[in-house]
């Protein structure tokens, strides 16, 4: 069970729960998870507050805030016939713009839905606006962490820069949870 949106986890249990995509890699990967750090929404600088702090998908905010769509890169993932779990970049132009670490179920879209998030040659959010697919969009705690190598690497920054980002779930019209979502951003 998830923390209200925009409250603090009160346990390690639920902090992990929140961020179990990027757990998920870093486990792969055999890394340790970066220092996290829970925070309320509201008192995140600018321009993350901005980017992060909304009930609505990044994608249409980043390509917003960066002038173009951005470019998905999928760095690693893992599929069944119904759960697609990947590690992805957000790009603009030459510049990184997320991070993210997300597990898609595809129960529940068209199948020609579930072909282009299985591609990964799109971002989801863009796919969910091109194709019109009703959803809603939760974010059910924010963070900062500090940048460790790999993060570092992706992001384009130095290890142990503070990065703020945050967990989301969405969900179709009828309220089934489909994607758990950590999205970082790199510094501005």
């Amino acid at each position: 069970m998830s923390p209200p949106p925009g409250t603090l986890p009160a346990s390690a249990d639920q902090l992990l729960d929140l961020l179990m995509p990027l757990v998920f890699f870093y486990e792969q990967l055999g890394l340790a998870l970066p220092p996290v750090a829970f925070v309320e929404g509201p008192a995140m600088p600018e321009p993350q507050r901005h980017l992060l702090v909304h009930a609505s998908d990044m994608t249409p905010r980043l390509r917003e805030h960066h002038g173009g769509p951005p470019r998905l890169r999928v760095v690693s993932s893992q599929r069944t016939e119904d759960y697609v779990i990947r590690e992805v970049v957000l790009s603009c132009g030459d510049r990184p713009v997320e991070y993210g670490a997300i597990g898609i179920h595809l129960q529940g879209f068209p199948p020609h839905v579930k072909t282009l998030i299985r591609d990964g040659l799109t971002p989801l959010g863009a796919i969910l606006e091109t194709e019109g697919v009703p959803h809603s969009s939760a974010p059910s705690g924010y963070f900062q962490l500090e940048a460790d190598a790999h993060m570092a690497e992706l992001l384009g920054t130095a290890p142990g820069t503070p990065l703020f980002g945050r967990c989301n779930v969405l969900s179709h019209a009828d309220g089934t949870a489909f994607a758990d979502i950590v999205e970082v951003l790199p510094p501005p």
